[in-house]
């Protein structure tokens, strides 16, 4: 088990070149973890362990009707969980009914390991596209100047190559940012599109599933529903069918047990908070891209701001001189190479743009 652990680790291991925002990562390396995790979780109760329980009759072997109930789904009566357990009802959503339009079956407990490995998937997927888009630009770029201790000869070629870089390719990082922000945008309507598709999945229980769960919680005792047990029951009916001796079909009614259940609600309730805020956290990312790509002003603040070794003017001249996918480049190179070469390479760059003999002076 702590083998496999490792892998999953191993297989979401975070460089130490960021090429990307925490919140994107956030999408990548914790949720995929998670989802991956759950999904193993789950897999080993389910087909480890005994997931369900029916009780049978003596007729039937005990293998199958749980083997047959695991198969064609389970059921229960919504009108029941609002009836007092133990004098109208021995358990919530348990009640005897003959009309099927009444009936809730549950069908989704078969399919809980490969949905959440398919999330997994698809929180991976914007992350795959931006490193094959990015193509290891920042990492070729930085040339191992994230270590600010090597020779003054090596340094200054290195800085140099980097300059000429910069130098002779700006403005021509604009399609190369764009498809980082895409990568971004594809990112928030997976978490949003997920919601909604949890919600099919569940029978259109999960949009509401954490609100009720809190409103739950403040519910007089004595008139509350359990919202975690409407929508993962722990005891549901099962109808078998067979034919007896004489040739007349016989019908049995099984009450089972789903103990995959208690792991199945505390999953999705994890999981709903948890898509909820990576929803807000990536609409403000959003809503910060764009005030990046619409205003220079904020592009030269931000740089100041998180670059205060570099000198206002010479922030200035570069992003007046610059383009959107240039600052998107500055800014990545700045949080990976070592502060002071990054302000010496910038230093250099805005006299290349502007005067030569120009004096920017220190900050």
């Amino acid at each position: 088990m702590l083998d496999i652990f490792r892998g999953l680790k191993n297989f979401i291991k975070v460089s130490h070149v960021h090429i990307d925002s925490s919140v994107f990562r956030l999408h990548y390396s914790i949720t995929v973890m998670i989802l991956l995790a759950f999904s193993l979780i789950v897999t080993t109760r389910q087909y480890v362990g005994n997931p369900i329980d029916c009780i049978h009759a003596k007729e039937i072997p005990e293998d199958v009707i749980n083997t047959y109930c695991w198969i064609h789904s389970t059921y229960t009566i919504p009108s029941a969980f609002s009836k007092r357990l133990g004098v109208d009802v021995a358990h919530p959503g348990i009640e005897k009914s003959t009309d099927d339009e009444e009936k809730r079956y549950v069908k989704y407990y078969q399919w809980v390991c490969f949905c959440l490995f398919f999330q997994a998937i698809c929180f991976y997927a914007p992350r795959w596209m931006w490193r094959n888009w990015e193509g290891g630009k920042i990492h070729a770029l930085m040339m191992d100047l994230d270590v600010g201790i090597c020779s003054g000869v090596e340094k200054k070629q290195k800085k140099k190559l980097l300059l000429d870089y910069l130098a002779d390719n700006l403005k021509h990082h604009n399609w190369w940012a764009y498809r980082y922000f895409f990568c971004e945008l594809l990112a928030f309507l997976n978490v949003v599109g997920q919601m909604f598709l949890i919600d099919r999945f569940l029978g259109n229980t999960f949009l509401t599933f954490g609100l009720d769960v809190i409103k739950f919680m403040e519910d007089d005792q004595e008139v509350r529903i359990d919202p975690m047990i409407f929508v993962f029951p722990r005891m549901t009916k099962c109808s078998f069918s067979k034919f007896g001796t004489s040739g007349e079909l016989e019908r049995y009614d099984s009450l089972c047990i789903l103990p995959i259940n208690i792991v199945n609600e505390k999953i999705y309730i994890f999981l709903w908070f948890w898509f909820l805020l990576l929803v807000f956290l990536t609409f403000f990312v959003l809503l910060y891209r764009l005030m990046i790509i619409l205003s220079p002003r904020m592009r030269a603040y931000l740089l100041c701001l998180r670059f205060r070794l570099i000198n206002k003017e010479v922030i200035n001249t570069i992003v007046r001189k610059s383009k959107m996918g240039d600052w998107f480049l500055f800014y990545m190179l700045g949080q990976n190479v070592d502060t002071l070469i990054f302000k010496e390479v910038m230093h250099e760059l805005a006299k290349r743009l502007g005067h030569a003999s120009k004096d920017f002076g220190e900050p």
